[in-house]
């Protein structure tokens, strides 16, 4: 093919026309369609997973209406709608959670028969562990997360509960069920007196406060000779275990018996934190006191309501703690066992009750069923910590909500990828058009524009510069149809300064009574000099489209 155009005017006989004109090379507009048409990145079918499960008909109505006693929380929150496509009525279970707690209880419950023979008193032991401390870290749970008060005082209101409560029993022979009323009496007072220093001191130095007096009760326990400095604890309390029992009857009766602990806990959690007292607290997170206050909530009087009703809680726990074991030795003041507590709650994540129980089950399997790693258990423990902190923002049961986020963030990369600037419309922009014409157009516009750029060559400038009105190539014909066809607002101009000597750039309003605005400062000797000033104007937004 020569690239030549021929001009139908010389036939009639024009004066000026030519009849042969050297063009541009000649590309076929249908390149742009087939590189638009083929796909640039991976793209997966859409609506074929379903996160949700869909039930067809009505009967949303009852699991709105049946609440958890003494809560208003829902037993299934349910929602019902009609499917846009099939027009059916169907329901969708929104929170699961209710499912998974029921699944995991009844796992808990039923375990001890499918224990290995071999490590059954082990399996039993480490459950019974787990109930209490789960237990534990839900109170702790409750003072660090919906209190927001980083109180390391826990085991030391447990510890002071169970020493307080066995000595009574040792001594006045008490029977095992007054033991956890005696520990929450204790807890009472602990709480109140822990309680004092929180209304002056927050977050790293009532940190220090309560981790000092952790040590303090320690040390005094541990060299009293009251509470049993010579034998490494106080035991001889009376237990809800006869001793007459097989150690089997015992491992299972004592496992039962810290699972109804941990229900109890669980019950308590969601009476605290799903009731007025949490709400007020999620009323006034951190930094938004002064919000919180404005409008008439008492955040720090809710905050040592929930501190003094935990502590109370833990005081029972305490007080049970000594009814399971017999007793209590001076470990419960130690250290390791703060920063193991403090492990559950990382890795579960802090502000969860399930995020409480599923972490102290990891920490308690590696701690207490595989002892025969030896020290590789705490490495092991310490290890699972530092990659839930670097690697995750709410613990394990903060990976759906960050792995949410990490979806969304791909798909608006992915999307970025297939929409370039000035082009077609994003996905969720085209869905909200109610003119989809518009759609098409602007998808038409991307592949004309997308040709036009090809197009642009210094052969095609020179053309225009030597003759900017009059006959034109074939490509550079296209050109100027598509900038004449451009809306009225912002399209260039050429507004006469002084006739037949200066012209300048201007970009009209679209406006009636509005003036065009100047572009530049820049004046033209010539009207073709400015015709071809406005050209090249706009040659370089087409470029940048």
């Amino acid at each position: 093919m020569t690239n030549s155009w021929y001009s139908p005017l010389h036939i009639w006989g024009v004066v000026g026309a030519q009849e042969e004109i050297p063009a541009n090379h000649h590309r076929d507009p249908a390149e742009v369609w087939k590189t638009t048409t083929e796909s640039k990145v991976s793209l997966h079918r859409v609506g074929r997973i379903r996160y949700y499960y869909k039930w067809s008909g009505h009967g949303t109505k009852l699991w709105s209406k049946l609440r958890y006693w003494p809560t208003r929380r829902r037993v299934l929150h349910m929602r019902g709608e009609y499917n846009p496509k099939t027009l059916r009525r169907e329901k969708t279970i929104v929170d699961k959670r209710p499912i998974w707690w029921v699944l995991g209880l009844l796992a808990l419950g039923l375990a001890p028969f499918v224990f290995p023979a071999g490590m059954q008193n082990t399996f039993l032991a480490a459950g019974a562990f787990l109930g209490i401390y789960g237990a534990i870290n839900l109170c702790w749970m409750l003072i660090i997360g919906t209190a927001s008060i980083f109180s390391l005082a826990t085991f030391a209101v447990v510890g002071t509960g169970a020493f307080v409560s066995t000595w009574l029993s040792v001594v006045y022979g008490l029977p095992w069920w007054s033991l956890p009323i005696i520990g929450a009496t204790v807890g009472l007072v602990f709480g109140l007196l822990i309680a004092l220093p929180a209304t002056r001191l927050d977050g790293f130095y009532y940190a220090l406060l309560t981790l000092g007096l952790n040590e303090l009760c320690r040390v005094y326990f541990l060299q009293s000779k009251v509470f049993g400095a010579a034998t490494g604890g106080l035991y001889g309390a009376d237990s809800y275990i006869s001793q007459n029992w097989t150690p089997l009857m015992q491992s299972t009766v004592g496992y039962y018996g810290a699972m109804g602990l941990l229900l109890c806990a669980l019950l308590f959690y969601r009476i605290v934190d799903g009731r007025r007292l949490g709400r007020l607290l999620r009323m006034a997170p951190e930094k938004r006191e002064a919000f919180a206050q404005a409008t008439g909530v008492d955040f720090r009087q809710a905050r040592i309501s929930v501190f003094v009703i935990s502590s109370v809680a833990l005081g029972f726990i305490g007080g049970f703690y000594a009814a399971h074991y017999r007793g209590v030795g001076f470990s419960i003041f130690s250290f390791d066992t703060v920063l193991l507590g403090l492990a559950m709650l990382v890795i579960g994540g802090i502000g969860r009750a399930e995020g409480a129980v599923l972490g102290t089950a990891i920490v308690v399997f590696l701690d207490k069923v595989l002892i025969s790693w030896g020290p590789l258990r705490l490495i092991a423990i310490g290890a699972i910590m530092l990659l839930v902190v670097l690697f995750l923002r709410g613990g394990l049961f903060g990976i759906k909500q960050q792995f949410r986020a990490w979806r969304e963030k791909k798909k608006s990369e992915r999307r970025s990828t297939r929409a370039e600037k000035g082009g077609e419309m994003l996905p969720e922009e085209a869905t909200e058009t109610a003119n989809k014409d518009l759609v098409y157009w602007r998808r038409y516009d991307k592949m004309q524009r997308d040709y036009l750029k090809k197009l642009i060559s210094p052969e095609l400038i020179a053309e225009h510069k030597a003759s900017p009105l009059g006959q034109h190539s074939e490509p550079l014909e296209r050109l100027l149809l598509y900038f004449r066809r451009q809306p009225q607002p912002d399209k260039y101009a050429i507004q006469v300064v002084e006739p037949f000597k200066a012209y300048r750039i201007v970009a009209l309003s679209g406006q009636r009574s509005v003036a065009p605005r100047i572009v530049e400062d820049k004046l033209y000797e010539s009207q073709d000099a400015a015709y071809h000033g406005v050209f090249m104007r706009r040659i370089q937004d087409l470029l940048e489209s």
